[in-house]
């Protein structure tokens, strides 16, 4: 089994705070075998962080978080730029074309943009395997949605701390079904759902660091846009 991070945020961002070093160096410390790092839209972090993953004695996995029109999708294992916007069908076929896996993080988390609501179940069945424990929790229920819409429907399921900070990195683990030490291997395994969800909740004084410290990313790149 290999421990994996699918779900992080780097300085890139509109949302993130710190570069891919601090990233790499967090996933070293929790003993991770692989890191994601899967910006908002942009690609350009996550290769680098993937190019440099040996050095710290990781694999790592490029990747982005995809905003297309019904919200949020995982696009892992993609070497080039998914463009925003299109919609969620058409969002899954670039990722395939690709090359990639489309994982649905917090599908049923509408304040932060989950797919479920603007689809239907069958196009949600449609992802390669769904986010079911998403470290960034207030009650947990709309994780337990996730697991009980993946175990219906025979979905793999993965984990994801969704880390916009690098101390969060590994708060939420998919332990994947492979010694492999591949990018390959990994999202293989997460297809064939040979997966298991290691997660803890993110504390609230974290997550509102987080959310804070986000919302003022955001202003500044606005303003930065308009000046």
């Amino acid at each position: 089994m290999l421990s994996v991070e699918l779900h992080s945020h780097s300085s890139l961002s509109y949302d993130g705070r710190d570069p891919i070093e601090y990233l790499l160096e967090q996933a070293v410390a929790v003993g991770l075998d692989a890191l994601a790092v899967t910006d908002h839209d942009e690609i350009d972090a996550s290769l680098e962080a993937a190019e440099r993953a040996g050095d710290y004695g990781l694999v790592g996995i490029p990747g982005m978080e995809v905003t297309c029109a019904a919200g949020h999708v995982l696009a892992l294992g993609v070497e080039e730029l998914i463009p925003a916007g299109l919609s969620y069908d058409e969002t899954l076929d670039r990722i395939h074309d690709a090359g990639g896996i489309a994982v649905i993080p917090h599908p049923f988390q509408k304040s932060r943009h989950g797919v479920a609501p603007h689809i239907s179940s069958a196009q949600l069945a449609s992802a390669d395997a769904i986010e079911i424990y998403n470290s960034r929790l207030l009650t947990g229920i709309a994780n337990q949605r996730a697991e009980r819409f993946a175990k219906r429907r025979n979905l793999p399921m993965t984990a994801g701390s969704d880390a916009h900070i690098a101390e969060m990195v590994g708060q939420a683990v998919t332990e994947v079904g492979t010694d492999t030490r591949s990018v390959d291997a990994i999202l293989s395994a997460v297809a064939d759902g040979r997966t298991s969800v290691v997660g803890n909740k993110t504390p609230w004084r974290i997550s509102f660091r987080q959310a804070a410290g986000g919302a003022t990313r955001r202003l500044k790149h606005a303003l930065a846009d308009l000046f």
